[in-house]
């Protein structure tokens, strides 16, 4: 299937509530950092703002994800986003308020939308053929990735050029727009009754290994962002060429995604893929650290996204191989929060190490953290995969084996039938 059979009314209704619903969690932290900047511990405050709102949304995500009903979940995206508009909206009317308050509005704004991303996901796959489901998921990446490229000239305009508070108040009046968009909307998507015996909490801790490999791939994305200022300044490299190579990385992340959307399906198994593509992308990141010119890391950059988007895709795609299908949206919202999970704690390893090491030092420490959670995810999936045709052997013996007892009593009942007659 092509990428021009996706521009159907309710894919292009998805992806303008999409576009509202996330260029303002694009543009979150940065806009909470120049909300308070000129305060006194102005950047200070604002890294514990954008803390703030990246916990509310790690926190949230898997627990509103776990209450979502699928076939009625537009009632709750609502909500979950209309809180998300309060917040931002309560920040850009009031920026100089007492800390706490903005710690507390910044919370509110990551926790309320934090299970959107995952329904929308889902929401979008019940839209389209199982066939193109690649496509879709390749088209949601190239927007993500748009978008995160766009946020950042999009909010330091708006702040320097405008106002400070004008980016928050932008980003309520979106995802107030979102809310409005769902309407055009399906109220939610089917979803099969889960296996006999099972839960969707036990179906979504049995997919681990899954957001582990996601959780590693979004280290080297921390990596690239928030240590990639201090590298060019290593290596006698002007600083504002930071925008310039990360606009590259996200470039160069949609083009993946499309390519990767080319196709229905790419050799080997998702596991497979999804190591070769982390791994690859590790080894870019670790070259752009020691590479000491500003082409050779440009290109390191941009090879390292190609591949970035195509490994988040085949983590998603591998998450509808091992949930059943009234646990995806429930498993997308736990994988968005362990890959923030994962950017979280390698930004914070990476800013430690750079008080005792170089940039390009605390990079390569990273690369490691990387490999070490992507050998970990590896073995689990190995472990998953193969259990899996065990688990649905023993389903089918068991099936077969409550059928057998059935079959009986209906032959012992077909062979009563005429003793019956006879004795009447």
């Amino acid at each position: 299937m092509s990428y021009r059979e996706l521009a159907t009314r309710p894919v292009l209704a998805w992806s303008a509530v999409m576009v509202t619903g996330r260029l303002p969690v694009a543009m979150a932290p940065l806009a909470l950092v120049f909300l308070v900047r000129e305060r006194p511990g102005g950047y200070t405050l604002g890294a514990v703002l954008a803390a703030a709102y990246v916990l509310g949304e790690i926190l949230a995500a898997p627990v509103l994800g776990m209450r979502l009903d699928a076939e009625r979940a537009r009632p709750q995206l609502a909500a979950g986003l209309a809180v998300g508009a309060a917040g931002f909206t309560g920040l850009g009317l009031a920026p100089g308020a007492h800390p706490v308050v903005l710690a507390a509005l910044a919370l509110l704004a990551g926790t309320g939308p934090a299970a959107v991303p995952g329904a929308l996901r889902a929401l979008l796959t019940s839209l389209v053929p199982e066939r193109a489901v690649t496509q879709a998921m390749s088209t949601e990446s190239m927007l993500t990735f748009a978008l995160w490229a766009a946020a950042p000239a999009l909010t330091t305009g708006l702040a320097l050029g405008v106002h400070p508070a004008v980016p928050l108040l932008l980003q309520g009046l979106l995802m107030g727009l979102s809310v409005a968009g769902l309407w055009l909307l399906p109220a939610g998507w089917s979803a099969e009754a889960h296996e006999k015996g099972a839960s969707t909490r036990r179906a979504l801790l049995r997919a681990w290994p899954v957001y582990v490999l996601g959780a590693a791939g979004l280290t080297l994305l921390a990596l690239a962002e928030l240590i990639l200022p201090a590298l060019l300044e290593q290596r006698g490299i002007g600083i504002g060429w930071a925008g310039p190579l990360l606009a590259g990385f996200s470039i160069g992340s949609a083009v993946g995604a499309f390519v990767y959307g080319l196709r229905g399906s790419w050799p080997g198994p998702l596991a497979v893929q999804s190591l070769v593509l982390v791994l690859a992308v590790a080894a870019g990141v670790a070259l752009a650290a020691v590479l000491p010119w500003t082409a050779a890391i440009a290109i390191a950059l941009v090879a390292a996204g190609l591949l970035q988007a195509p490994a988040s895709l085949t983590r998603n795609l591998a998450l509808r191989q091992v949930l059943p299908p009234s646990a995806l949206a429930a498993g997308y919202s736990v994988m968005y929060a362990a890959v923030g999970a994962g950017y979280a704690v390698s930004g914070t390893l990476a800013g430690g190490l750079l008080k005792a090491v170089a940039p390009s030092t605390a990079i390569l420490w990273g690369v490691g953290l990387t490999v070490l959670l992507t050998a970990i995810g590896a073995a689990g999936e190995r472990r998953l995969t193969r259990r899996a045709p065990a688990v649905a052997d023993g389903e089918v013996r068991s099936e077969a084996a409550e059928v057998a007892p059935d079959a009986q009593g209906a032959a012992g009942a077909s062979a009563e039938a005429p003793a019956r007659n006879v004795r009447r």
